[in-house]
């Protein structure tokens, strides 16, 4: 298959990230709520007074949106993300070719690539109530000329289905407009996926928890050290 690159990050093989994937990710279910008190205090502890005044607004931003209709849940939490933390290759902020921050990691550092966004988007949705079943991080080929990227990128978005079985809206760091997947003909979905299951040409494509390490289980096991319960 041809190399693609990421928006904004590191030369991967789709088909590759797929496999891994449907071998790798669905290991655990994310945590569905937070220990504020506990986050508050290891961010403080690992990363001093400007992660915790940026956990402070995070929680902030979730109290005011605790409540609202969806749409409006959707709009606070993707500009709160997409104003707050600024793009940047992992290689750049951790020295790695592919790491899944979590919400904290990423504020204290101020910077993260479109898998972190999407997955603090994610978290922040569930944190307001929104049922894991509608939400899925999406991979897409993304056709980003229009952004001033490389004509295909591999690029992740989060996905928000009123209906299950329907059109998604799209949460994206690249922009602050919250549509219809229909109104995104630049990104082509390859698979999706939540703590569920997996997703791939429309039909389910796996849920059996498995033994083998992964990224999404590292991702996971931060989560529950930072006070996600």
């Amino acid at each position: 298959m041809t190399r693609t690159r990421r928006a904004g990050g590191r030369s991967l093989h789709v088909s590759a990230l797929i496999a891994a994937l449907l071998a790798l990710i669905l290991a655990a279910a994310v945590p569905a709520g937070h220990d504020w008190a506990r986050l508050r205090d290891v961010a403080q502890k690992r990363y001093g007074a400007v992660a915790l005044n940026a956990v402070t607004d995070w929680q902030r931003m979730i109290d005011m949106a605790r409540g609202e209709p969806v749409p409006v849940q959707l709009g606070r939490v993707n500009e709160f993300w997409n104003v707050r933390t600024r793009f940047e290759d992992d290689i750049a902020v951790w020295g790695q070719d592919d790491y899944w921050a979590t919400p904290l990691e990423m504020l204290a550092r101020g910077r993260g690539d479109c898998e972190d966004f999407a997955i603090a988007k994610y978290v922040s949705l569930l944190e307001l109530g929104v049922p894991q079943s509608r939400l899925r991080l999406i991979y897409v080929r993304a056709n980003l000329r229009a952004f001033g990227g490389a004509a295909t990128q591999a690029h992740m978005v989060l996905g928000y289905y009123e209906d299950p079985n329907g059109e998604p809206v799209i949460l994206d760091n690249l922009t602050g407009r919250i549509q219809p997947a229909s109104a995104r003909p630049e990104l082509t979905p390859v698979f999706s996926f939540n703590g569920q299951g997996l997703w791939a040409g429309g039909q389910k494509a796996g849920s059996d928890p498995t033994a083998r390490l992964s990224r999404w289980r590292d991702l996971l096991a931060r989560l529950a050290d930072e006070g996600f319960r």
